[in-house]
């Protein structure tokens, strides 16, 4: 196929929801289940869809389907669409028009309550819905919310992001584990032994710790939860940000401050086009709670 090529015939939404289905599922027979259509039939129409693109969006090559680099990239496209279609349609939304907020694992740090609070006051009319969803954009990228606050650099294209406040990060050891009574930490002291990272929503990598002084192993995991639980289980020790203490406490896992590590950036980012009309609001709002403190 030629990028850039399409045919006169025109996309309809349910094109775009045959791609997610199949996207979602890796598995036609599956895909095809969910949207309650024939396998040949949702195979015709991921096929009418390549052929107005002019790309291969799946990779049938093997016995397993993979989505190609094209279809990776239009997922979030064909997925923010599908939810703007249908955000259109939702008439309790034209009623009550919700601003959602996602976030990955802390939301706002200490600034989460006075933030709900103040907005319920000031704008009642305007639910602030704060999602979390675990995902690097929080959702923002798939058109899921209309606003995320972000931790760390975010270089999804189409986003714009304010720098909110910087967060100092934390160590986060087992409880009962041999730098669980420490007062402070290095990074060195977690390098002895495995480090558990999250890296679908974390902002830990292993590029924190110096080439010459990184951890001998490693642990990933795709949730807060999932990396809260591997390290009170005492399978490694982890890193965050100071937030994830108030917002995440667990009985297995003891917070440690980190003398040498680097802060990370709050961001509040939103997507580059027209939104929510209730957006310049929130970010007033949130640089004001910051002002004011915690």
């Amino acid at each position: 196929m030629n990028p850039g090529r399409s045919t006169g015939r025109p996309v309809e939404l349910r094109h775009l929801r045959a791609f997610l289905a199949i996207a979602d599922e890796l598995n036609v027979t599956r895909a095809a289940a969910r949207l309650r259509l024939t396998q040949p039939a949702v195979s015709r129409t991921l096929a009418a869809l390549e052929k107005h693109l002019g790309v291969r969006l799946v990779d049938r090559s093997t016995h397993h389907l993979a989505l190609t680099p094209e279809g990776v990239a239009f997922r979030d496209k064909a997925a923010a669409a599908v939810a703007a279609f249908d955000e259109a349609l939702d008439s309790g939304r034209l009623r009550q028009w919700p601003l959602r907020l996602g976030h990955a694992w802390s939301a706002f740090g200490p600034y989460t309550t006075p933030l709900l609070r103040a907005w319920q006051e000031r704008h009642p009319r305007t639910p602030l819905e704060l999602l979390r969803i675990d995902d690097r954009t929080a959702g923002l990228t798939r058109g899921e919310v209309d606003a995320a606050l972000l931790r760390g650099p975010v270089d999804a294209p189409g986003l714009v992001a304010e720098v909110l406040f910087t967060e100092v990060r934390v160590a986060a050891v087992t409880a009962d584990g041999p730098l669980a009574g420490r007062t402070s930490l290095a990074l060195a002291d977690l390098a002895d032994g495995p480090v558990v990272l999250n890296t679908v929503s974390g902002t830990t990598t292993i590029g924190l710790w110096p080439p010459h002084a990184r951890p001998a192993a490693t642990l990933t995991v795709g949730n807060t939860d999932d990396w809260l639980t591997a390290i009170a289980a005492g399978r490694g020790n982890g890193v965050s940000t100071a937030s994830t203490a108030d917002m995440h406490p667990h009985a297995g896992v003891v917070y440690v401050p980190l003398d040498d590590a680097p802060g990370v950036p709050v961001l509040l980012a939103r997507r580059d086009a027209p939104g929510h009309p209730a957006l310049p609001d929130l970010a007033a709002l949130a640089r004001e709670i910051i002002a004011r403190g915690p």
